[in-house]
């Protein structure tokens, strides 16, 4: 599942609506939600991400989050190291291979350093 198929399934049952109900008032297929709920989408196009908004009238607050919720959550992620030193490539090769294995606390860890590094300049 991703962040967005989470905070999607969360939301729609927050409101108390079947997958059945909400495809078909967005014009969209029960598989295809059922499918971004578990991760086996890729991202939600714009127009997709605004007809939940509408669909739950939801406010811009929660729709801002649910919007960068999803920009977060490609389940085939591609990290590009073309031009950066080998040991950056072998990072990314490393961490594609053992991601699986990792347990939630060092997921934490690693979010925590990863944060630590947005906040500099």
């Amino acid at each position: 599942m991703t962040p967005f198929g989470d905070a999607l399934r969360q939301l729609r049952e927050r409101k108390g609506v079947s997958q059945k109900e909400m495809a078909a008032a967005i014009g969209v297929s029960p598989a295809y939600l059922s499918a971004l709920e578990h991760g086996r989408r890729g991202l939600p196009n714009f127009d997709f991400l605004q007809r939940v908004a509408g669909y739950f009238n939801i406010i811009w607050d929660e729709a801002e989050e649910l919007f960068s919720t999803a920009g977060r959550s490609d389940p085939r992620v591609v990290v590009d190291t073309s031009g950066m030193k080998p040991e950056y490539t072998a990072f990314a090769n490393d961490l594609a291979k053992l991601i699986r294995q990792l347990s939630p606390d060092v997921i934490g860890e690693m979010q925590d350093i990863l944060d630590s590094a947005k906040k500099r300049p």
